[in-house]
């Protein structure tokens, strides 16, 4: 069958090209090396440490200490309650996408909202395997979920020491090294710990995208032959939101807007999936607006492309409400996040 391309297309082609680079562009400027200052040295998702390739003294744009990945926002609470709310999240999620896989097979991801919704189970599984670690370390080391995120003094018994050299020596050195020791767990959220921050940053936006479109314009006007509303559609559409926003009020994590560009990223990856599909011959559309053959194609493709800030920002304005909010109603309990 011959692939037909019309002025539109190359117009559809040309906006999501556009977002792509942008997205690129954006997380270059911000994530990469283009934005650091002088205070300390973190890796980052794009610019991970490694080897001689190292910049000492300098901290990435949006930078994620380890202990944000596993502490909770709320003074006092233990990181075990974080990792059980994740952990059930995921098991809930997981049991839930495999019934939908099974009802209707692996062709389900034809549809956005099944990416969306693995990608919220991988952050869930993500979070709960480096809540579980954490955990681990919170045994090892006392750690207080403070605004700053850093370690408790630990309490040292000095009167056991046997070593004979000069007592105030003894205190410097113990203290260094448990600056050291604190300044290396701080600091190394690395490249899993980054990688659970962007996909918790993406699935913020796309589960947003998901949600709206999906009960806002595909239930009252885009019902077919190939949807119909049912009990597992609705968890699907709900869930995901729900799970989120119970972590995002228990979690230390924070929210920069650059990150917004990985969002974007996975909404053209999914578009360019079903450019492939439509090139290798498959004729039907999950989503009528995103179909090609019409001349308004461009329109939809640019409003779908104008939405992803709106619902990108919706769940910002969420998490600024729930800084501004807490923070003021429970001053002594609430911990911003940086």
């Amino acid at each position: 069958m011959a692939l037909i391309l019309h002025w539109y297309d190359a117009i559809c082609f040309a906006i999501v090209a556009g977002a792509i680079f942008g997205a690129l562009w954006t997380l270059y400027k911000r994530e990469g090396a283009g934005k650091c200052d002088n205070e300390s040295k973190y890796e980052s998702l794009l610019l991970a440490r490694s080897g001689e390739f190292e910049f000492a003294g300098l901290a990435r744009s949006g930078h994620v200490s380890s202990t944000q990945l596993w502490t909770s926002c709320w003074r006092g609470v233990h990181p075990l309650w974080l990792l059980l709310t994740r952990a059930v999240s995921a098991t809930i999620m997981g049991v839930i996408l495999a019934l939908d896989i099974r009802c209707y097979s692996s062709d389900i991801y034809v549809y956005y909202t099944e990416w969306t919704f693995t990608l919220v189970v991988v952050y869930f599984a993500l979070g709960t395997v480096i809540s579980a670690h954490g955990c681990w370390m919170y045994s090892k080391y006392p750690f207080e979920n403070a605004e700053t995120g850093e370690l408790l003094n630990t309490d040292l018994d000095e009167s056991t020491t046997t070593i004979t050299y000069n007592t105030n020596k003894i205190s410097s050195t113990i203290k260094l090294q448990s600056h050291h020791e604190k300044e290396e767990i701080e600091r190394r959220a690395g490249f899993w710990g980054y990688m659970m921050q962007t996909v918790y940053q993406t699935c913020a936006g796309a589960v947003m995208l998901t949600d709206i479109v999906f009960w806002g314009l595909i239930v009252p006007f885009l019902s077919n032959e190939h949807f119909s509303l049912n009990l597992l559609m609705g968890c699907m559409h709900s869930l995901n939101a729900l799970f989120l926003l119970l972590d995002t009020s228990l979690n230390s994590l924070p929210f920069p807007w650059f990150r917004m560009a990985y969002f974007v990223l996975w909404s053209c990856l999914y578009v360019t999936f079903q450019w492939v599909l439509h090139a290798c011959g498959f004729s039907w559309w999950p989503y009528p607006f995103l179909e090609l053959s019409t001349p308004w194609a461009p329109v939809w493709y640019f409003c779908m492309a104008l939405i992803h800030i709106p619902c990108y920002g919706l769940y910002s304005l969420i998490f600024k409400a729930k800084q501004l909010v807490f923070s003021r109603l429970f001053p002594h309990a609430y911990i911003r996040s940086h």
